[in-house]
């Protein structure tokens, strides 16, 4: 695909969820299919899903925490989208999306690691952890860290 073509491809609408625990840390995963990459939950919004609905069912099928076991504490005013890099265009969402337009909700989780169930749906991740602000930004695959420094400053966490 051209650059021309891909710059006219809508975004894929889609959910992100920030979760902290008490200590103000947070929740990422590392990605199966990449190693080394680490991201926060998050996922597409069916046809005719609010945001924060997707977002639950993001949480819930990749953490396997429910919507009781959560508290929101924010949601970001507008979506922030992102770009993939050209060469992953044809080959993600069958080269329909340039990238994702992500709804963004904070979440803080109280109750005890071993809730986690990273089996409860299909399989993302290899293993989680808590991390910083930091860590988590040093982690993150690079053509996402602008996107997750933006998400980290609207919920005031850097």
């Amino acid at each position: 695909m051209t650059p021309e073509e891909i710059a006219k491809l809508p975004y894929r609408p889609c959910a992100g969820v920030c979760l902290t625990n008490a200590a103000g840390l947070i929740w990422a995963g590392e990605r199966l299919d990449t190693p080394g990459a680490w991201q926060m939950p998050q996922g597409g919004i069916d046809p005719g899903e609010a945001p924060e609905a997707a977002a639950l069912r993001e949480l819930h099928e990749e953490t396997g925490l429910v919507a009781e076991a959560v508290t929101e504490l924010a949601r970001l005013p507008e979506p922030l989208a992102y770009d993939l890099p050209h060469h992953l265009v044809p080959t993600l969402w069958k080269g329909r999306y340039r990238g994702q337009a992500q709804h963004w909700f904070r979440f803080r989780y109280d109750g005890p690691d071993d809730a986690v169930d990273l089996d409860v749906h299909e399989r993302e991740f290899a293993r989680w952890r808590w991390m910083t602000p930091a860590d988590l930004l040093a982690a993150i695959v690079p053509f996402k860290r602008d996107l997750y420094g933006r998400v980290l400053d609207g919920f005031d966490l850097r």
